[in-house]
């Protein structure tokens, strides 16, 4: 059973793959670019129609990549976000009996023992757990305790089913990983071991207890956000039972609307909740898909309530940090700043040009700064081909990596973007974190003397470091050993030999290729045979002509 689910997987996601290099690699290099352009949005849509059919039937992992990227309408075609929508809510349910096997082993008792009334059709159906509603019997003695519950319980064998999967997604992995440039930003085996760690404190509910505890503390007080308790004397590592809080989905645009809630204001709410869990609790619920959302309407407008902790985000003092020194570099506007940031938080490769990368910064907040979701959504496709252009030496070398410890922070940044950009197209994050920014620097502002210091200090390493440069150049020179570099230059003349070497690639491939199919049609196969095999040999070799370089 379970090799036969990682061979469903690991083929799915070979095809993909192969499909992928085939045509956005190997087409264009051949001279069918415009055609590959033409049917790229049937061919996504049909890779979307086939991983949703895959995720339905087989649940456990894929149901939560599908809901990842089915979140992303900032940056993912609408070919894959539309046909992926449904896994929200399509997650077939668990027959009633399995659930109230696992539930009355979980909690010692008959369900008709623990629970005054236990509904069999679920309110929700999960990728690794089933939500039905219930209630609590009622305590006399115990004014104002929970009844209205609604009982997480975990699907059966989830333990095996998130190995299966994990295992074909770390094969996978590890096919990417052997792709330099894949492989020099990103340690694939660490973010897949990280991917683990959380898929299996996700399936713990009683970590997902209190990590609803500490999320309800650190919103204690703040209006119009609301947390669920935990009925701790109904809750297991198997079974959660929390206070009912469901209301309307926060992508339920209709029902927004006829509840008389303003989208943009629940937009404006739902972002300033992440600014404090990631820049000032350092703690952050990084699983925001629409079934974990809630907007209740209150007197006073309405509640945005959160549900499902199992996946949860911990920032380090270090990271946070970083992370707020970016956000006060983008709020203010400096490039530099965004570059130290990045350097603090890990993100560059130590052989970036940093200078390059400033100007880049400069150029992109000059253009794009102050922007709403939509109008950055309406940049025209040349622009940004000018934009690429105009910075093409950092596209090729793409001096990026992904720690470890951003991996989360990433995805549930990518859901909340695209969240945001549902509710409100016109929805401006800038003009939120402009004011969280001065908050920032209120709290962060050091005394007068330690910034006078602090200046003083850099200016005395670089005065003590002149004469040391100095000589290091005065040695290079006596040596012969000085360098002019023209990076332009050696640029151009780097592409045009690039140019050369695959169009002589591209023309003996034409030829071996042509010559093999002419003798296939005249039935001469055992001749033709030497002729493709050097067809694809020549193939392989344009394809990789310009790797050594890149890479």
């Amino acid at each position: 059973m379970w090799r036969g689910r990682y061979r469903r997987i690991v083929f799915f996601f070979s095809r993909v793959l192969l499909g992928l290099v085939a045509w956005e690699l190997i087409a264009p290099a051949i001279g069918l670019g415009g055609w590959a352009e033409r049917t790229r949005s049937r061919r996504l849509r049909r890779i979307a129609v086939r991983f949703r059919a895959l995720a339905l039937r087989m649940g456990g992992v894929l149901i939560k990549v599908g809901q990842f990227l089915s979140s992303r309408l900032d940056v993912l075609p609408v070919e894959i976000t539309s046909e992926l929508a449904g896994l929200q809510d399509e997650v077939p349910a668990v027959a009633f009996e399995a659930i109230r096997a696992v539930a009355e082993a979980e909690l010692g008792a008959p369900l008709a023992a623990r629970f005054a009334a236990f509904d069999e059709t679920p309110l929700a159906a999960a990728s690794l757990g089933q939500v039905h509603r219930a209630r609590l019997p009622a305590a006399d003695d115990a004014p104002g305790a929970l009844v209205d519950v609604v009982v997480k319980v975990q699907r059966p064998h989830i333990e095996s089913i998130i190995e299966t999967d994990l295992a074909a997604l770390r094969t996978v992995g590890g096919w990417l990983a052997r792709y330099p440039g894949v492989r020099r930003r990103a340690d694939v085996p660490a973010l897949l071991a990280e991917f683990t760690r959380v898929l299996h404190e996700e399936i713990d509910y009683l970590a997902e207890g209190r990590n609803a505890e500490t999320f309800a503390a650190n919103f204690k007080g703040r209006p119009g956000i609301r947390v669920p308790k935990v009925a701790w004397s109904h809750t297991t590592p198997r079974v959660l039972t929390l206070e009912n809080v469901y209301g309307l989905k926060l992508t339920d645009h209709a029902a927004l609307a006829a509840a008389n809630i303003d989208r943009r204001e629940v937009a404006r709410r739902f972002n300033e909740t992440y600014l404090q869990q990631i820049f000032v609790d350092g703690f952050f619920h990084a699983d925001p898909h629409p079934g974990n959302l809630f907007v209740v309407p209150t007197e006073r407008g309405f509640e945005l309530r959160f549900v499902d902790f199992g996946m949860v985000g911990r920032l380090t003092p270090e990271t946070r940090a970083g992370l707020r020194e970016l956000a006060v570099a983008v709020a203010t506007k400096e490039a530099g700043r965004i570059v130290r940031a990045a350097q603090k938080l890990g993100v560059l490769l130590p052989e970036a040009d940093l200078a390059l990368l400033e100007r880049v910064e400069a150029r992109l907040l000059e253009r794009f700064w102050g922007q709403s979701i939509g109008q950055l959504a309406d940049v025209s496709f040349q622009e940004m081909r000018d934009v690429a252009g105009e910075f093409r030496t950092l596209l090729y070398d793409l001096p990026f990596q992904i720690p470890e410890d951003l991996i989360l922070l990433g995805r549930t940044l990518g859901i909340v973007s695209g969240m945001c950009a549902g509710l409100d197209r016109d929805f401006n994050p800038w003009a939120q974190l402009q004011p969280f920014a001065r908050r920032l620097i209120a709290e962060d502002t050091a005394p007068i003397w330690e910034v006078y210091m602090e200046k003083l200090g850099a200016l005395g390493r670089a005065l003590f470091s002149v004469p040391r440069q100095a000589e290091s150049v005065l040695k290079q020179m006596e040596k012969g050993e000085m360098v002019l570099r023209m990076p332009a230059l050696e640029e151009q003349a780097a592409r045009l030999e690039l140019t050369v070497r695959r169009l002589t690639g591209g023309v003996v491939f034409a030829g071996f290729l042509l010559s093999g199919v002419l003798l296939v049609m005249a039935a001469r196969p055992w001749v033709a045979a030497p002729l493709l095999v050097g067809a694809a040999v020549s193939l392989g070799w344009v394809m990789l002509a310009g790797r050594s370089r890149r890479d």
